[in-house]
């Protein structure tokens, strides 16, 4: 199982929270190759700098060598998976998510995400 983590489920999982469900923690665990994207690491710089994530405790900055820590390879932002949003029908309207969902699409991964509006783009969800 090839697996692509949105940014809540990454973090969920770094801080070894509860409310990831143990559906998603077994997948992740089991996963063949577990993704992260530039995507999400963007998103949550960016809502740490607003302040929108007070309650993490790390830093953005050591989000990288986190994600090698786990064994979670990382997932670059291509000009395929820029263009592919372009293709995306108007179900959602967070780009971030958005640019997963293209990515997801491209590399034929499954998304491990709560947000049930993915679904609607074709692609497998996990959570």
């Amino acid at each position: 199982m090839r697996l692509l983590l949105d940014a809540h489920a990454l973090l969920r999982w770094l801080l070894d929270d509860a409310a990831l469900p143990g559906s998603a923690r077994r997948a992740i665990e089991r996963g063949e190759v577990v993704y992260v994207s530039s995507a999400c690491v963007w998103e949550i710089a960016i809502k740490q700098r607003l302040g929108k994530l007070p309650e993490l405790s790390l830093s953005v900055a050591e989000l990288p060598e986190l994600i090698v820590q786990c064994r979670f390879a990382a997932l670059p932002i291509t000009d395929r998976h820029a263009a592919g949003v372009a293709m995306l029908p108007h179900h959602h309207p967070d780009p971030f998510d958005l640019l997963l969902i293209a990515q997801a699409q491209a590399e034929k991964l499954i998304l491990v995400t709560r947000d049930a509006r993915f679904a609607a783009y074709g692609v497998t969800v996990r959570w």
